[in-house]
């Protein structure tokens, strides 16, 4: 999958769709208090977008990847190959634990990776 795969272009949306920062306000408030996680999300919205290597990312998560045989990764690895566009990571630094939190998007961040782990991707991090 590595060799022709890598060279795969990976599509994105310019920024994370509406529907991410509800997602990435769940996800935080399993770790920290919902004013806590509501008011990291609202720091994610008004924060610039930037990007990361896939592979710095998950280096600073402390994350496993997930394989293909996940559903919610083969359906992002599926939109890659269709050329469809991905919607840009939600990243939050946990200052206490010293580690990176994707608030949203760790299953396409599992699936561009299977494609180039070097790849750069679109993310917004507070």
């Amino acid at each position: 999958m590595k060799s022709g795969a890598q060279k795969m272009k990976i599509k994105w949306f310019d920024k994370p769709q509406k529907h991410d920062y509800p997602n990435a306000a769940r996800y935080l408030s399993l770790s920290m208090d919902v004013s806590a996680a509501e008011t990291a999300v609202l720091e994610m919205e008004r924060a610039a977008m930037t990007e990361f290597a896939a592979k710095d990312i998950f280096r600073a998560s402390g994350l496993s990847l997930l394989g293909i045989s996940d559903s919610h990764v083969e359906k992002d690895r599926a939109d890659i190959i269709r050329h469809e566009k991905l919607s840009p990571l939600l990243l939050y630094r946990d200052r206490i634990s010293g580690k990176l939190i994707i608030a949203d998007g760790y299953h396409r961040l599992c699936a561009v990776y299977k494609f180039h782990e070097d790849a750069m991707i679109p993310c917004k991090i507070v």
